[in-house]
């Protein structure tokens, strides 16, 4: 089998690396992780060291990785970073195969589907997206590239979900929905209605909070500490 990197060491890298031991396709070479220490070990793979070795892994014949980063501006500043680095590097899709998807689904290069995910009748996922444990995806929705839906995430048909745009934990978005750019959806919340670009938006049913900037830290849990009335 074919050697590939996973990108990123913590939580999410390590569901990544089981999809990928599942799958049977490729073996995991080892992490490349900017904060942990070399020769360090992650469910018995190596930290080789920082995205700076790719171009010498890649000279190497390890050419495709996967990058394993839950936050959306940071996966996307990473894969940009590696492109200068190595050009030609190819980032691979990983699907779990437990998730169940349609034939007439497509699916962009760099994006995780993981366990138990359900994407249903000509839904479109774009690149370096994330749909994690257990998301139902509605018929013909969208989600464009380098967004992401968390565990337990259902979204009805026809939904749109721009660049940049996060659905936290368990959140439910209805039929005809479009979330706009940059925002995000905090967990639990029951969208019935459009999220415009760059907005925070939860409850139930889910109300636009404040505006965000770009690359706001929502696994931070820093917008979470703010007391707002609904």
């Amino acid at each position: 089998m074919e050697k590939v990197l996973i990108i990123g060491a913590s939580g999410h890298g390590k569901v990544v690396a089981e999809a990928i031991e599942l799958n049977e396709e490729y073996s995991i070479h080892g992490f490349i992780d900017s904060f942990k220490p070399v020769g360090e070990k992650v469910l018995d793979y190596e930290i080789l060291g920082t995205e700076d070795l790719i171009s010498q892994l890649y000279d190497q014949g390890i050419t495709r990785g996967v990058i394993a980063i839950g936050d959306n501006w940071t996966r996307f500043s990473l894969v940009e970073k590696i492109k200068r680095l190595v050009p030609d590097f190819e980032f691979i899709t990983v699907i779990h195969p437990s998730a169940i998807i349609s034939k007439t689904v497509t699916i962009g290069k760099g994006s995780v589907i993981l366990a138990s995910a359900t994407l249903n009748a000509e839904a479109k996922v774009g690149e370096f997206c994330i749909l994690n444990t257990g998301v139902n995806f509605g018929h013909e929705s969208k989600i464009n590239d380098y967004s992401s839906l968390a565990p337990g995430v259902t979204v009805g048909g026809n939904v749109i979900i721009d660049t940049f745009s996060a659905i936290c934990l368990g959140a439910n978005i209805i039929h005809s929905i479009h979330i706009g750019m940059h925002s995000i959806v905090g967990a639990g919340a029951l969208v019935n209605k459009d999220v415009e670009n760059f907005r925070l938006a939860y409850g139930v049913p889910a109300k636009e909070i404040k505006e965000i900037s770009v690359g706001e830290k929502y696994l931070s849990g820093k917008w979470k500490k703010q007391k707002v009335s609904l």
